[in-house]
């Protein structure tokens, strides 16, 4: 008789809440990137997934909390059979991603304009982005990397 084993869909998972500062940023990053290439990204891949990761983190510390750093963001890692899923979450103010128009690279460079890429560049760096908008219940944007 042939034994049948049943893998659990998500097969890691890991949780990280802190408070909302800049200061905490490397220590997102760090984790992202860390886990990333435990599960098998190479390193390029890992800092594509820790700089869409970043920039959503400093969209919820500039945006969602307006720098109030007693606020908390709560990072959740899974891992599955085919991809890594990132949700950053927050009990702050909300948007309607719909409204938000992605800028113009080229004219953003030539005009020398900082800021106002975040959601550009993580829509480019991960495979697919979802956002949940909740304001001051919770917002999430689910981030998902697919193994090559």
């Amino acid at each position: 008789m042939k034994k049948v084993y049943i893998l659990p869909k998500i097969l890691k998972e890991y949780q990280l809440k802190i408070p909302s500062q800049s200061d905490n940023l490397s220590i997102i990053r760090d984790v992202v990137s860390k886990v990333a290439r435990r599960i098998g990204f190479n390193t390029d891949e890992a800092s594509k997934i820790e700089l869409a990761v970043d920039e959503a983190c400093t969209n919820v510390i500039k945006h969602a909390y307006a720098n109030n750093s007693n606020q908390m963001i709560e990072v959740s890692i899974k891992v599955d059979r085919k991809k890594l899923i990132i949700i950053v979450a927050d009990k702050g103010k909300g948007f309607n991603p719909d409204e938000i128009k992605l800028p113009d690279l080229n004219e953003s460079i030539k005009e020398g304009r900082k800021g106002g890429l975040g959601l550009c560049l993580i829509k480019t760096l991960m495979d697919k982005v979802e956002f949940e908008i909740k304001p001051g219940f919770k917002n999430k944007v689910k981030m998902i990397k697919y193994f090559s």
